[in-house]
């Protein structure tokens, strides 16, 4: 399975961006997927995760209200549409697929992973 992250760029503080993440090899379409970062220094961290229907969605605390995870299985894609940036987000993004029955906010939880895209807040 290969995952390609793309959507990254350079975006002012309070702007948007949308992240795709297209799975192929095979289908994704079962599969927990989560998106993840990291900063320059700083551990990989936990951002969204969205279960293989889309009926849940689970969000690390500083992105509540700001990003939102969705999945298209017809497409093997899935999504991170990123709202009211900060300079705080800015890191590489990775997508990820959970393994069966892994912790979704764990980073070794995940068995397959995209190769990253950087976001850049400026302030």
């Amino acid at each position: 399975v290969q995952l390609q992250a793309s959507g990254g760029g350079l975006v002012q503080a309070g702007g948007s961006l949308r992240l795709s993440c297209v799975a192929s090899g095979r289908t994704l379409s079962s599969v927990t997927m989560g998106w993840f970062r990291q900063a320059p220094g700083k551990e990989r961290e936990f951002v969204a995760a969205i279960s293989w229907r889309g009926g849940m969605t689970y969000y690390t605390d500083s992105v509540k209200g700001r990003f939102t995870i969705s999945r298209d299985n017809a497409k093997d894609t899935v999504y991170l549409q990123m709202n009211s940036l900060k300079s705080e987000d800015t890191a590489v993004y990775y997508c990820a697929g959970l393994n069966i029955g892994g912790t979704y906010y764990a980073p070794n939880a995940y068995r397959y992973w995209g190769q990253g895209t950087q976001v850049t807040v400026s302030s």
